[in-house]
């Protein structure tokens, strides 16, 4: 029986920011340097963690590898890595529009600071 995209939601945001990174081929340095860059230094992934998320991405078919040339390996989105992936981010989009006012009300400047 084949998964249905809500079967691999919610993602960790380290998931998240290495399937952004995949809209592109990208070889493994290239997604640790990609994500640091998309999270402003936020999400910073080791060699270890990034390879493990790549070999499970993999195997649940979000990813796939792809001829890099020389000998690195490249990966890149499937096309049910792209459906996860935009499914995830009108999940995100959704919980932020929910919470908006909630937020807002809570009245502590800090909200109106980060530029939301």
């Amino acid at each position: 029986m084949q998964k249905r995209v809500e079967d691999y939601l919610p993602l960790t945001h380290t998931t998240f920011y290495i399937l952004l990174a995949l809209v592109t081929p990208l070889h493994g340095y290239g997604i640790m340097q990609k994500v640091e860059e998309m999270s402003d230094g936020e999400v910073r992934l080791g060699p270890g963690t990034l390879y493990g998320a790549l070999s499970k991405l993999e195997k649940q078919q979000l990813i796939e590898k792809v001829n890099g040339g020389e000998r690195r390996k490249n990966y890149v989105l499937t096309v049910l890595g792209k459906k996860v992936v935009k499914r995830e981010y009108n999940r995100l989009k959704r919980l932020v529009v929910n919470s908006n006012a909630i937020i807002r009300n809570l009245g502590d400047g800090e909200f109106e600071q980060k530029g939301f």
